[in-house]
């Protein structure tokens, strides 16, 4: 999710752009492997890994605002300057803890459905994806941005526009993938590319909601059952929906 979903910053759970964009860059000068720069740039690295994978966990189910550096230095034992001169502020640990959010939701969510062949079958495993990571807690609060965008909708700020632009992100992904299946002809000519989009979004995220609000995982048999519902409707072959398993998605069979 994010900016980073048009992978416009090759974070992963425990890197961002401050990372690639100076604090361990090769800056041209030949060192030798293991010298002892080398060894507290990658020292530097791990921490902000442990660190980003903590946070984001915390976040899922606390909020952003529960994020600060002297609690993550005392849950993690590690000194407040130390995680202080990785982030620097209570705001960058935040916009650096959506960063690897946004990495972690690519890596469950948005890549694996784009090894599907555009079309209906993209945008099936797109939804199936997302309710699978869900329904797994990736995040131990559900889906991580789902959480704080309710957290910032009201605000202003930089956290409050990173996410707005998470939200686009993600719903411009679902409409590219409902474009893609109405031009292949899998979808009738006269789809409302971002009502139908807006309708899976939604079911998606109610399922979420729910769930978590709940304890109550059978609503993803039911939103499971809405989106197939839906996208056999719009289909011009309905007989290419599938039903969205409730196994986990890597466990079950394989549609095409």
């Amino acid at each position: 999710m994010a900016s980073e979903l048009g992978a416009s910053d090759d974070v992963d759970a425990g890197t961002d752009a401050g990372v690639r964009a100076g604090v361990g860059a090769d800056t041209g000068a030949a060192r030798p492997r293991g010298s002892k720069l080398d060894g507290r740039v990658e020292r530097g690295n791990q921490t902000r890994r442990l660190v980003l994978r903590r946070t984001v966990d915390i976040a899922s189910v606390e909020g952003l605002d529960a994020l600060s550096v002297g609690r993550i230095a005392t849950e993690l034992k590690l000194s407040k300057s130390g995680v202080f001169a990785l982030f620097g502020s209570k705001e960058e640990l935040q916009l650096a803890t959506i960063r690897a959010a946004g990495r972690i939701f690519l890596d469950a969510v948005v890549e694996p459905a784009t090894q599907s062949p555009p079309g209906l079958d993209r945008v099936w495993h797109l939804c199936a994806r997302w309710l699978d990571y869900s329904k797994q807690r990736v995040f131990p609060g559900g889906c991580f941005f789902h959480g704080v965008i309710a957290e910032f909708d009201a605000r202003e700020g930089a956290v409050h526009d990173a996410l707005v632009l998470a939200d686009r992100e993600w719903t411009g992904t679902v409409e590219r993938c409902v474009a893609e299946a109405r031009d292949t002809g899998e979808l009738h000519p006269g789809t409302d590319v971002p009502q139908l989009a807006f309708e899976l979004i939604a079911l998606m995220e109610m399922a979420n909601a729910h769930s978590v609000l709940h304890d109550e995982p059978s609503v993803y048999r039911r939103a499971g059952a809405a989106i197939t519902a839906r996208l056999r409707a719009a289909a011009t072959d309905p007989s290419q929906v599938p039903q969205i398993p409730q196994t986990p998605l890597d466990a079950a069979p394989e549609h095409s």
